[in-house]
């Protein structure tokens, strides 16, 4: 394996069935069953890990150190250590890895950009609701 640091625990879930519209921030893992329409993003405080089921759609641009995907994403994707693309990963947007695994049968469309050591991290704006 690429890490052997233990995974983070995960803490956070989205429901198959439940939507999520707007920008989504959380610690440790989050496993996503249902919909997202936002950016998700990890905290830069410790390690974090994103599991995005096979029933899962996100819309929006997912940040963490870990993602493993077997749903749907329409947007970019950064993953700091280690991106996993399971069989029924479906990506469009660019993919940004330290690391990559990809299984047979899953789909990108968009870019695959390594990330270099000593690349300079992007940094993620989240917009404030003034609603």
């Amino acid at each position: 394996m690429f890490n052997k640091k233990k995974q983070p625990p995960i803490k956070s879930l989205i429901a198959q069935g439940s939507q999520i519209s707007g920008n989504f921030m959380f610690t440790d893992g989050l496993r996503i069953d249902g919909s997202v329409v936002g950016n998700v993003r990890a905290n830069e405080d410790g390690s974090s890990i994103v599991v995005i089921s096979e029933t899962a759609s996100v819309v929006g641009e997912i940040w963490a150190d870990q993602i493993i995907i077997n749903g749907a994403v329409k947007g970019p994707i950064h993953a700091s250590m280690m991106l996993e693309l399971q069989p029924k990963a479906r990506i469009e947007g660019d993919v940004h890895y330290t690391a990559l695994e990809m299984h047979q049968g899953a789909l990108v469309s968009g870019q695959l950009r390594p990330i270099v050591a000593g690349e300079e991290k992007p940094t993620l704006k989240l917009a404030a609701n003034n609603a």
